[in-house]
């Protein structure tokens, strides 16, 4: 049986309350203190000016003061599309000038290379070019013709050779590898908001960046043996046959080749996207399409919960995960990062994971994943309309070594960026799981169950069962919450949780009481304590299990790494909230 893992790394749920947010202040003091800083800055022209005044109601206008603020925004660029928003509030492009060390996420010491990018001192907006009148194709890493990997091959062999011959171009392997780094580890931080992290994980700019930092890596190695038709492979991790690591990646005397991997994962061994503990490979492959049944579909209520929630100027970094985010793409991460190195270098720690040509092809299927989501006839809305969102910017550089802006709005569709996917089978889109032949006897689950009251806040040392009040009785449209689930950050952390389940510790997702996962991957952050809220739908699984006229449910709630490390502040179930935002 295969239920779904849904990775729940830290995901907030759609009414998630804004942080309280730090005074802003000036760009010219970005510095926190105490926090090393580079040498090595680009500078950014900006005026300090006096802060605007309040509004008749007496608060500042955010709007106001990031302008005030000088970002690198434009007052054209902030203004709102949607005539009911009377701010905007963007995250806006990280100010180089201002990079900071990216440190070791348990010690805090320095990590062992310098995260920030090269200097400039010209920025240009990006626009896309229109695209081709044949699109580039993406191809299956397990597909990929000997012509295809010798050009590969090629073109990783000639950005790596820049590091040598000249280690400040910014289209060199370890350059392009430190854009991870640096805005996944706390090396920027945010324009205008002092010593608050700029992160695009666990938020609505997962997808977005990766999808750009991926466009121009894509387009550097092009450029690099002058091939613009040149397109990355997608690891096809969520079908059978792509389900172990790619071959081309795994010959020692390939430029495609890292040795910071599990060697227990390299080829034949199938990839565990559940990470439940099963040793069968059938077992794994069912989990691993239960899994992303659940994370696409059935656990999924509304646009943020897939895409992530809201991250905004001034709030605190890592406000919640999406269910892709915290599902498969973690544990990929996981699977790769090699546990003989003390933060599973590379893949499996977020300063790292550039530095493994593999990580490239995972987060092309990860961007896949977003585009065939996109295309699910679901009752949940697929796009993000909120102008904070779409106005949000990056920087990268370009093929041509010029230091370009680019903002979320311009990517939303891959297909005006030049490339798509080739098509393979996508078997999990109706992998549902089998529905309980028997009603679950509740009386008898139950017997070892607590209460909510008794239970929370709870550290998720061992198996735990708890029995949780329905908002309406029976087959309802519902979603089960769980509260303020604080863990340390710097550790891969993972559990599963299940309803009316009458195992224990099963290995087996594919069942129908199977409701989601949390996980995340280890990452530094200033505040070592990550504190997030998961959101999983129960509708099609109370349809599987068939709860008939029941009032109650039991939780039940199993560590798979790391338990020690978590708190759960709560747990409830409500009727669905709006399945847009």
């Amino acid at each position: 049986m295969a239920s779904s893992v849904q990775s729940s790394c830290t995901f907030l749920l759609a009414t998630n309350h804004r942080h309280s947010r730090p005074p802003p202040s000036s760009p010219h003091s970005l510095t926190p203190a105490g926090r090393q800083r580079r040498s090595h800055l680009f500078q950014v022209s900006c005026k300090q000016q006096t802060p605007p005044p309040p509004s008749s109601e007496g608060k500042v206008d955010r709007r106001n003061m990031l302008l005030g603020l000088g970002g690198l925004y434009g007052a054209a660029n902030l203004i709102p599309t949607n005539p009911e928003s009377a701010t905007a509030n963007p995250i806006e492009a990280p100010e180089f000038k201002a990079c900071g060390a990216a440190r070791d996420v348990q010690t805090g010491d320095l990590l062992d290379i310098n995260c920030c990018p090269p200097t400039s001192d010209k920025i240009v907006d990006f626009k896309l070019p229109p695209p081709p009148a044949k699109l580039r194709v993406r191809p299956p890493a397990h597909k990929v013709s000997k012509e295809y990997l010798a050009k590969f091959e090629e073109a990783i062999r000639r950005m790596k050779a820049l590091d040598k011959s000249d280690p400040s171009d910014p289209r060199g392997f370890m350059q392009q590898a430190n854009i991870h780094c640096a805005y996944c580890n706390g090396a920027h931080d945010q324009v205008g908001f002092k010593d608050l992290d700029l992160q695009v994980h666990n938020s609505w700019l997962f997808f977005p960046f990766h999808r750009w930092y991926l466009y121009f890596y894509e387009r550097i190695l092009g450029s690099l043996i002058d091939d613009p038709t040149f397109v990355l492979p997608f690891w096809n991790w969520d079908n059978p046959k792509g389900m172990q690591m790619p071959k081309i990646f795994d010959s020692s005397g390939s430029p495609l080749y890292n040795a910071n991997r599990n060697q227990k994962n390299r080829p034949p061994a199938i990839i565990d996207l559940g990470f439940s503990g099963a040793t069968e490979d059938l077992q794994v492959v069912v989990n691993n399409l239960t899994v992303m049944y659940s994370e696409m579909i059935r656990s999924v209520n509304s646009t943020l919960d897939f895409m992530g929630q809201p991250y905004k100027a001034g709030d605190a970094a890592s406000p919640g995960m999406g269910s892709s985010e915290r599902g498969s793409h973690v544990a990929a991460h996981v699977w790769v990062g090699d546990p003989r190195n003390k933060y599973s270098e590379d893949m499996g720690n977020f300063y790292s994971a550039g530095r493994d040509v593999l990580f490239y092809c995972h987060h092309a299927n990860v961007d896949r994943m977003w585009s065939i989501w996109r295309t699910l006839k679901t009752d949940v809305p697929k796009d993000i309309k909120d102008p904070d969102y779409l106005n949000a910017a990056f920087l990268f550089y370009d093929e041509n070594k010029q230091l370009v802006r680019v903002k979320v709005g311009d990517c939303l569709d891959h297909k005006k960026m030049g490339y798509e996917f080739e098509k393979v089978d996508t078997p999990w889109l109706n992998y549902k799981p089998t529905k309980k032949a028997a009603k679950a006897k509740i009386q008898k689950i139950a017997a070892d169950a607590k209460t909510v009251d008794a239970l929370f806040p709870l550290n998720l040392k061992k198996i735990t069962r708890v029995l949780v009040n329905k908002s309406a009785k029976g087959k309802a449209d519902e979603v089960l919450v769980l509260e303020n689930i604080e863990t340390d950050s710097t550790k891969f952390i993972k559990f599963d949780v299940f309803v009316n389940d009458e195992d224990d510790g099963s290995v087996e997702l594919d069942k129908a009481e199977y409701a989601g996962t949390f996980a995340q991957v280890p990452h530094k952050a200033k505040d070592k304590k990550a504190k997030s809220t998961i959101s999983l739908r129960l509708t099609e699984l109370y349809e599987d299990i068939d709860v008939a006229d029941d009032d109650t449910v039991v939780v039940t709630l199993i560590p798979r790494s790391n338990g020690d490390d978590v708190t759960i502040g709560g747990i409830k179930i409500i009727a669905s909230p709006p399945r847009s935002g």
